[in-house]
């Protein structure tokens, strides 16, 4: 491997570097870039302050030899803070570190150029090997970021150059005659994620015959319809090369086959009967009107995002099952629709085709929807049923102080459309969903349009499990959560914009128990707070029991009955407030989550009330997949959850309002979520018996009903 293409890093402290770096100095033909000063400027100007011994770091000098240029850098660790300084809370420091660690390999530095600087940029390697025995054309610069300079440069090279000049610590290596039976070996020694990015077929079959052999996970990009595979030969040692769409075949006999009989094998590989229509039809023309395979740099840019975030899942551990998934932006646009909240017009009936529905269809989907869970059983909606579905209306007039800015009524109905699109697919239908910000009557609503497009057969499959689904407040145990529960559950929640956190290291679940039991405390020390709780509970008899949440779901044996008569009297709390006592009021909390199997959190983007009515789409999602794999769930709403500044954390608890404000930012620490998420809900996940009741609906009839 060649290190032509490296910076000279040089340490004026060390006497052969301070020679050579006069040396340099005194070339009349060599450009000097001291730019060290405003770097230290601007690293001073970081926040929290940088430590000392970082900041106190020598600068170095990085000599570009084929720009004949030396520039100014700051010291090793200083400059790779400063420059990597933007990534924090989406990448955090601490993960930055793991990356640190690993090896990429790049094979094909075409579209793995666009993908190799990626990484680099992103901070998700500690060093980066490149092999392309090919030179830089003029017809590559469409979507190869290399200047006309570059032509005739070798692609390895260029590509690495530009990584020298982006970060000159950054160790890279080359191999600038490409990969060969002789030289992949060599090439994989130490590799922890490979990618795979070249022409040739019977290439693609070395390299992965070779990574599977040492367990190194491969990834590619097609630059056409945004397709990413994942072959994880880390976790499946056995799994064939390309999926198995290429058979038993191995590199040498495909490189003795004709151009005409790798034709089809390359059509499977590249799923042409999915490729966009243009891309399909240029197929035909290559070697007629078209000289190579067309690209665009829109694509190749798309699939270097698709792999640095399957880089980085790779590296920090987090799921990743083998497969491939299209990310096709074109076909993206062709369903661009206005934003959440923004009331938009009906369709036309010339945009979409009528649907006939009978009163059973629109029932049951009414009556999922009526199934969602929601705070304290309390059922916030109003749901109108209408000729070609339904509308979910956010009622006000039942919420709570525990609602902040009618947050967690949205994520009720976000819940309810979820379980409304899974009833409509189980009867054959698809269900379209519009979150609409409406009047003081009703802030939010959820439009849900049944549509003669076809149902989703994956919503469909969970109509039993979503009728099944149920609370359970057993105290549980711990279980080993499996990594393709994990991928699961994870999924569930990204499948509907919104993201699950789940927490289930020991240490993890016990700092999580003790804010959360901080907070019940103080929801119980909190007049208003503890008057809406206590109300919430429905005693066999009450005449409230399609609400609300039947004490008899709360799994107390019977000397925890009596303890819960005391917790009810407010006269009882007042007197712990002024004492600044019950400790154990949030023993029970804290007991739970200490022995939970995780804790998931529900988090999405954005503050609107129909961003958390997505969040509760995903709750749901998560619910039910967490159900389908055994768990017990248990929804847990610590009295911060949806307050979002001073005033609001003020009005929920005026007492208690720092140390709300206090919990709720260590708790988001804990669960890395960044300044632009909201928390939606938790879940407490656990292994446990069955429930012993479940809670009711409105309208229902005397029977019991497996929602809470």
């Amino acid at each position: 491997m060649t290190r032509d293409h490296a910076a000279t890093v040089l340490d004026p402290t060390i006497p052969a570097d301070a020679a050579r770096l006069t040396e340099l100095r005194r070339d009349p033909g060599i450009e000097v870039v001291d730019t060290v000063s405003r770097q230290r400027e601007e690293l001073a100007a970081l926040r929290p302050a940088v430590a000392a011994d970082v900041a106190g770091e020598p600068p170095r000098w990085a000599y570009f030899p084929w720009r004949r240029t030396l520039a100014g850098v700051l010291g090793p660790r200083a400059y790779r803070l400063l420059r990597l300084d933007r990534n924090r809370n989406l990448i955090a420091p601490d993960e930055l570190d793991v990356l640190a660690r690993l090896r990429v390999g790049v094979v094909g530095l075409s579209v793995g150029h666009a993908i190799a600087h990626t990484v680099a940029t992103q901070g998700l390697c500690g060093e980066l090997r490149l092999a392309d025995f090919d030179e830089i054309d003029l017809s590559n610069l469409n979507r190869v970021p290399a200047t006309v300079l570059d032509v005739g440069v070798n692609k390895a090279v260029v590509c690495a150059r530009r990584l020298a000049e982006l970060d000159p610590y950054l160790p890279v290596m080359v191999e600038p005659a490409g990969l060969t039976a002789e030289t992949v070996d060599r090439f994989l020694d130490g590799v922890d994620v490979l990618v795979e990015e070249c022409d040739s077929l019977d290439a693609k079959v070395l390299v992965r015959t070779a990574a599977r052999a040492r367990g190194i996970p491969v990834l590619m990009a097609t630059s056409s319809g945004g397709l990413l595979d994942v072959e994880r030969f880390d976790a499946e040692p056995g799994r064939p090369v390309l999926h198995g769409l290429l058979g038993d075949i191995d590199a040498e006999q495909l490189a003795g086959l004709s151009t005409k009989d790798k034709v089809p094998r390359v059509l499977r590989v590249i799923d042409a009967a999915t490729l966009p229509s243009r891309m399909a039809a240029s197929l035909l023309e290559v070697g007629t009107t078209l000289t190579t395979w067309p690209q665009l740099a829109s694509e190749v840019a798309v699939g270097a995002a698709s792999v640095a975030e399957a880089v980085r899942r790779i590296g920090l551990g987090e799921p990743l099952p083998s497969g491939r998934v299209r990310i096709d932006v074109p076909a993206l646009f062709d369903g661009i629709g206005e934003p959440s909240g923004h009331d938009s017009p009906p369709d036309s009936e010339s945009d979409r085709p009528p649907v006939r529905l009978d009163d059973d269809v629109i029932g049951a989907v009414a009556g999922a929807a009526a199934r969602a869970p929601s705070g304290g059983n309390s059922q916030p909606w109003v749901i109108e049923q209408r000729a070609d579905g339904i509308g979910i209306h956010l009622d006000p007039a039942l919420t709570s102080a525990m609602d902040v800015g009618l947050r967690g009524s949205a994520v009720a109905v976000g819940a309810a459309a979820f379980n409304a699109r899974v009833a409509a697919a189980a009867r054959g239908h698809c269900a379209l969903v519009d979150f609409l910000a409406g009047d003081e009557r009703f802030p939010l609503s959820a439009r849900v349009l049944l549509t003669a497009d076809g149902p989703d057969p994956t919503l469909a499959g969970l109509y039993e499990a979503m009728m099944s689904r149920e609370t359970n407040r057993h105290v549980g145990s711990r279980i080993t959560l499996e990594d393709h529960a994990v991928a699961a559950l994870t999924g569930a929640a990204q499948a509907e914009g919104a993201r699950l956190r789940l927490l289930t290291e020991p240490g993890d679940l016990k700092e999580a128990a003790s804010l959360l039991s901080t907070a019940d405390r103080i929801r119980y020390l909190t007049p208003l707070l503890h008057a809406q709780m206590i109300d919430e509970l429905r005693w066999p008899g009450d005449a409230r029991a399609d609400t609300g949440i039947d004490v008899r779901s709360l799994e107390l044996d019977d000397a925890d009955v009596v303890v819960l008569d005391i917790l009810r009297r407010g006269d009882v709390m007042g007197h712990l407030a002024r004492w600044d006592a019950g400790g154990v009021l949030g023993e029970d909390s804290f007991t739970k989550v200490c022995s939970a199997t995780a804790l998931g959190i529900v988090t999405v983007e954005g503050r609107s009330l129909a961003d958390y009515a997505r969040a509760g789409s995903a709750v749901e999602a998560v619910w039910i997949e967490a159900q389908r794999h055994g768990l017990g769930v248990q929804p847990v709403s610590p009295a911060f959850l949806y307050a979002t500044d001073d005033h609001e954390f003020t009005a929920l608890s005026p007492r208690f309002a720092d140390t709300l404000a206090h919990l709720q930012y260590t708790f988001r620490k804990l669960v890395s979520a960044h300044a632009e998420e909201s928390l939606a809900l938790v879940l407490r996940l656990s292994r446990a018996p069955s429930p012993s009741v479940t809670s009711r609906r409105r309208g229902e009839g005397e029977h019991s009903s497996p929602m809470t």
